[in-house]
């Protein structure tokens, strides 16, 4: 039987092939854990949005609870800090470069190989997860190509990586830091610059990865730290005489009956160190007027506030935005603050204050421990603004304060041009003489060569708080 060009006669003629059966799609495998971190990388990428402020949130819409609410927290706060080094063996492991990757796709792929690089999971757990997690966000399709991608990364360990794309630790050790601990290789020298070389350089970045434990101050003159540490099962802190320390993980501590109640709130340890420092030089003549020039979200002022309301003085809490200023006039509720609406560079007449606290706008570098996505947010380039800035309000503190009067400015980061920088610049231009804040921070260890205070979340478990006490 003969065959006709381009028709196979074997089968009958006007016959259609038969058709295949269609294969049923897979059921979504439910994973609410996984969905909620995914969820909230999305939010962080796409809206700026804050990894703290969005999770919660994300839990509770997909009713993650129990041991499945430290999972999410881990991965979506772990896949935030350590993005750079994500990414880097992600497009070692790709045959495309990760900005043709779809965005979704991409923020899957970080939390898995962050599961695979950075948990206990087991390799075959975390990549079958994932896979599971882009099936249903994306498809069969992009499915296929995460199983690859994950299966590569799970060749190696994250010291194995490290070994293979971070640069070389004899020739570049700055750099090689700053890969190794998912750090921007410019806040690694800024952190090197300011602890005078590399030598602690490892523990610093290292502690940005830890999982800080909450601190609470508790108001002068409503609760004393001990019995706010008995109320809430904390520890009292062991330098500031107003703080409490509570266990990583240990809950909303919001919902505290102490916070809820104003007998008590959130913050950090360093920064009720820096603001009590206002307080510790002696001043002759009066000492009532105090006046917080950058004050929201209202942490110092209800600290400070709470202290000259006690000798019967005032503050006055300036913030230029009016969102903040109403957390600022809800912290200090009961107290002698006065919160003003106002640019701190253009506030108040001369030689009107007795004690002032400029705690500036600021990269916020001291605090990457409690913002994981917050080191991949600034570049080096925000750096000159906000030094602009600082200096102006320094100034501008400088100006309002009576003779005599001191001045602390404060700056949560340790870069040198946002801290030293700002105050030599300033001194150099006014009659302002710098005083050692060292003896303001007592009880407080490795402070250094002075006048000056810098603290550090490896040396002395709080943010990396900058001081400078300026008598006028």
């Amino acid at each position: 039987m003969s065959r006709e060009r381009g028709r196979d006669n074997s089968r009958p003629k006007n016959s259609r092939p038969p058709r295949r059966r269609a294969e049923r799609a897979k059921p979504p495998v439910e994973d609410p854990a996984r969905t909620a971190a995914l969820e909230t990388l999305r939010a962080v990428r796409e809206r700026d949005a804050y990894a703290n402020l969005v999770l919660p949130g994300m839990l509770r819409r997909h009713r993650v609870s129990g041991r499945d609410t430290a999972l999410a927290t881990e991965l979506a706060y772990g896949a935030c800090r350590a993005r750079g080094l994500l990414d880097a063996v992600i497009a070692d492991c790709s045959d495309r470069p990760l900005e043709r990757i779809d965005p979704l796709l991409l923020d899957a792929l970080r939390l898995g190989t962050y599961q695979l690089l950075r948990t206990r999971i087991p390799g075959h757990a975390a990549v079958g997860a994932t896979v599971e997690l882009v099936r249903t966000n994306s498809g069969s399709r992009l499915a296929g190509f995460a199983n690859a991608v994950l299966r590569r990364v799970g060749e190696r360990t994250e010291a194995e990586w490290v070994s293979r794309l971070a640069p070389d630790p004899d020739e570049d050790p700055v750099g090689h830091a700053a890969f190794r601990h998912a750090h921007p290789r410019w806040i690694a020298r800024a952190f090197a610059d300011a602890l005078g070389g590399t030598a602690e350089l490892d523990a610093a970045l290292a502690a940005d990865d830890e999982r800080p434990a909450v601190h609470l101050a508790a108001r002068p003159g409503e609760i004393s730290a001990d019995e706010l540490a008995a109320v809430t099962g904390g520890d009292p802190a062991p330098y500031s005489p107003y703080g409490v320390h509570l266990e990583a993980g240990s809950g909303d501590p919001g919902q505290l009956e102490a916070v809820r109640e104003g007998f008590a709130a959130v913050q950090d340890e360093g920064s009720q160190l820096a603001a009590l420092a206002l307080t510790h030089p002696e001043i002759e003549g009066s000492d009532t007027r105090w006046l917080d020039l950058c004050a929201g979200p209202g942490g110092k002022a209800n600290l400070l506030g709470a202290l000259v309301t006690l000798d019967g003085g005032t503050l006055d809490a300036v913030e230029q935005a009016e969102h903040r200023a109403e957390l600022v006039t809800s912290a200090t509720q009961g107290l002698s603050v006065t919160v003003r609406v106002a640019d701190g560079r253009d506030f108040g007449a001369p030689d009107s204050y007795d004690r002032v606290l400029v705690d500036a706008p600021c990269t916020g570098l001291g605090a990457l421990r409690r913002r994981p996505e917050s080191r991949w947010r600034r570049g080096p380039e925000d750096v000159e603004e906000l030094v602009r800035l600082q200096r102006e309000l320094l100034r501008a503190a400088l100006t309002v304060t009576r003779p005599g009067g001191v001045v602390a400015y404060v700056v949560c980061s340790p870069h040198p041009e946002e801290t030293t920088g700002v105050v030599n610049d300033v001194l150099r231009q006014t009659d302002a003489r710098e005083l050692d804040a060292r003896a303001c921070f007592p009880g407080v260890p490795d402070l250094g060569e002075g006048p000056f205070v810098q603290l550090w979340p490896h040396r002395h478990g709080t943010d990396a708080m900058f001081c400078a006490l300026l008598r006028v």
